[in-house]
């Protein structure tokens, strides 16, 4: 059994784990069905592991090095890697707005991802006061680190610039996704609040 499959298991048998995961970090283990017959540009197969509130979902990868990395392909056709392994992944799911900072990346630049994480993090306490605590009782469930949000960050925009080309995604008609990172620094309207 993979470490993967070791933490999988933790979170099926962990009722309250599986609902936090699923509610307040958009990771849900019984969401299976997006993203059948995806699979990477090399033509490798991805097992999809989870799904997200906005129908993206989350794909295993063939093992390497003793390690199966994590993909996310969104229903809006960007995909990036996340992790050399779920238990990486899980850390930036739990600790970090990783999306909305892969969005407001400027291109992918990693300074404007840590001002993009800073003013998404604000944002999150603000809408859900007991998300730390949430992300701590994860962690502490699934032994994972509870990671400094910079360094989430960082571990981010390594994993997401390798994508391209080990891990990219084609859907079931063959067409590719896009690279993970946004061309925003800010959002459009009000900017960072």
């Amino acid at each position: 059994m993979t470490s993967s499959d070791h933490l999988l298991d933790l979170i099926q048998d962990t009722p309250e784990i599986d609902l936090l995961l699923r509610s307040s970090f958009g990771f849900d283990i019984h969401q299976k069905h997006c993203g059948d017959g995806f699979r990477l540009a090399s033509g490798a197969l991805l097992e999809v592991i989870a799904g997200e509130f906005g129908g993206g979902a989350y794909f295993l990868c063939a093992e390497q090095n003793g390690r199966r990395p994590v993909v996310f392909a969104s229903s809006e056709g960007e995909c990036g890697l996340l992790g050399d392994d779920l238990a990486d992944a899980l850390e930036i799911i739990i600790g970090l707005e990783w999306r909305d900072c892969l969005s407001f990346s400027g291109g992918g630049d990693v300074e404007v991802m840590q001002n993009s994480a800073q003013h998404l993090e604000r944002s999150r306490d603000k809408h859900n006061p007991d998300i730390e605590n949430e992300a701590a009782q994860v962690a502490a469930a699934l032994s994972l680190r509870v990671v400094p949000v910079a360094d989430l960050v960082i571990r981010l925009h390594a994993a997401a610039s390798k994508t391209e080309p080990e891990y990219v995604v084609i859907d079931d008609d063959g067409q590719t996704f896009d690279q993970p990172f946004g061309e925003h620094f800010e959002p459009r309207h009000g900017g960072w609040r």
